[in-house]
């Protein structure tokens, strides 16, 4: 039997997601030959394009995590980017809200954790100047964040993807990561086609962006994640979209008071002007994205808290995604982990992992975050 093909390349980067596609981008501009190897048949197939879409401001996020500092850089190279590409986006503002006097006393430290993480413009407001900027909520209290948006995810992708390629870099679709180790000075790893061909290649490093598969590409070279408290674990969000014709109105985006393993359902409205519920928050052993229509009646009940009249007739499933998150059920924080392994002996190697939201807003800061690892060596 013949030697499977053999490829060289400066740095692997394995994923085609937001994160894997701007960590590629970075990268390759500044002087780094890089080779992007995705298991699906398309880029951002995953987490990327399963999400709300939003560009966060940096608000839930302990102080000097690095979900803050990240989420904060990210989202003025994210709004820059738009700008400058032309990348559909709009800058719609956030209200989150609350229902009762003790969600209020939450609020209040949300506003100043947002303050001091930097995100800015934050206001603290009270029932009727919330009803003002969004008359169909009902609060007694909420807090704006302005700097909050949305932006077209995949339009964001591609435009990542664009700069790598025009710079040098190459993309390798329907290409699933087998094995991976050292060798010598550099990493030999193997991919399987979806043919079925076996295809290796040698790189100085590797960089998993892996997502949803980034615990189980950290195990190839080595890694024993399990003692390293890397386990990711799968968090499933549903999403449900109001009906057209609904009689409500949203000008920007609204969310509950935050409380367990998500941001709550919220409601947001997309760049065509379609209003979402989403997502909840369901551990799963495995990711998967259907959605029960059975759940309308709940998602209407819990947003129904600050949109008073929301039927469940109105809303119908509008997909699912699922979040890598390192934190289980009942798991305090957990941050990013972005890592270079010289450490666990695998110099040049850096894993990406837990990377949920604000992994899309993050994203181009995570690339230089990444860059300066890599530079270092």
């Amino acid at each position: 039997m013949p030697a499977p093909p053999r490829a060289e390349a400066d740095v692997l980067v394995v994923g085609a997601g937001a994160v894997g596609l701007a960590v590629a981008a970075h990268l390759q501009s500044v002087g780094r030959d890089v080779v992007i190897l995705e298991r699906h048949d398309r880029i951002a197939a995953e987490t990327s394009s399963r999400n709300s879409q939003v560009i966060h401001a940096g608000i839930y996020y302990p102080e000097a995590s690095l979900k803050a500092a990240l989420c904060v850089e990210g989202r003025e190279r994210v709004y820059e980017r738009c700008e400058r590409l032309g990348i559909p986006h709009r800058q719609t503002g956030k209200l989150i809200v609350a229902t009762t006097r003790e969600e209020c006393d939450a609020l209040e430290g949300l506003a100043e954790r947002a303050r001091r993480n930097g995100a800015p413009g934050i206001e603290v407001l009270s029932g009727e100047a919330a009803a003002e900027r969004e008359p169909c909520v009902r609060a007694v209290g909420a807090v704006l964040s302005p700097r909050t948006g949305i932006v077209d995810a995949h339009a964001l992708c591609l435009s990542f993807l664009a700069e790598a390629e025009a710079a040098g870099a190459a993309l390798v679709l329907c290409s699933e990561l087998r094995a991976a180790g050292r060798a010598g000075d550099a990493y030999e790893v193997e991919s399987l086609d979806a043919e079925g061909r076996l295809s290796r290649i040698r790189c100085a490093s590797v960089v998993n962006a892996a997502g949803l598969m980034a615990d189980r590409v950290a195990e190839l070279p080595g890694l024993d994640v399990d003692t390293l408290g890397l386990r990711q674990h799968p968090c499933k969000g549903d999403y449900f979209a109001i009906a057209p014709g609904a009689p409500l109105r949203v000008n920007g985006l609204v969310y509950p008071a935050p409380a367990g393993p998500g941001l709550g359902i919220h409601v947001t409205v997309d760049l065509g002007g379609r209003l979402r519920l989403g997502p909840d928050a369901e551990y799963v052993d495995e990711p998967r994205y259907d959605v029960d229509p059975g759940k309308a009646a709940h998602f209407a009940e819990a947003a129904g808290r600050y949109l008073p009249g929301l039927r469940a007739e109105w809303l119908s499933p509008d997909g699912a995604g699922v979040r890598p998150k390192l934190a289980g059920p009942g798991e305090a924080f957990r941050d990013f982990e972005v890592r270079e392994e010289s450490e666990q002996g695998l110099p040049g190697w850096v894993d990406l992992i837990g990377i949920e939201s604000p992994g899309l807003t993050a994203a181009p800061a995570i690339a230089r975050r990444v860059g300066q690892l890599l530079g270092s060596l």
